[in-house]
């Protein structure tokens, strides 16, 4: 099974978000992740849904969200151009002034942001592929303390002027 990035057009409106999930659910397929926000049309919202899945159990999914009144259009961009981002923050033990250096370093490698210090600790955020994510917390977790990570999920959008708009 390989990771499928399914992005979804859809009316900003009550329990659209929950329709969507319960499908997911109701037909035994786990979501990885999910992200959604307003688009700058404020009467849509786009979702982005990480999962995997065979091709054959995506496209049925594909075609059930896709009945749903809510949902204007539904695409499974995985195999095509595109971009793709996570955003993590993680909140690292500095109990002195040599860790703090290492963090320091490792966040100047990684291209990271260190966005709160406090006494004994950082907050440090990384957005970018999910694999150069796993690779700072791997490099990170040799070198300090991680009390804490949350992780924003898969976001994506098409390369070029391809976009999502209206039906299928």
């Amino acid at each position: 099974m390989k990771k499928n990035i399914l992005t979804i057009l859809m009316e900003n409106e009550p329990g659209a978000l929950s329709r969507i999930v319960g499908l997911f659910s109701q037909r035994g397929y786990n979501i990885d992740s999910l992200s959604v926000a307003r688009t700058d049309d404020p009467t849509l919202s786009r979702l982005t849904i990480s999962t995997y899945g065979d091709e054959k159990s995506l496209e049925q999914i594909t075609k059930q969200v896709n009945k749903l009144i809510d949902v204007l259009r539904i695409k499974n961009i995985t195999d095509q151009e595109h971009v793709e981002r996570d955003l993590i923050l993680v909140k690292v033990l500095t109990p002195n002034s040599a860790t703090k250096e290492t963090i320091k370093r490792t966040a100047d490698i990684f291209r990271a942001q260190i966005i709160d210090v406090c006494s004994d600790c950082y907050t440090v955020q990384l957005v970018g592929p999910p694999k150069r994510l796993r690779a700072f917390l791997e490099t990170l977790s040799d070198e300090a303390s991680i009390i804490e990570v949350v992780r924003s999920g898969t976001i994506g959008v098409l390369r070029g002027k391809n976009v999502l708009r209206g039906k299928q």
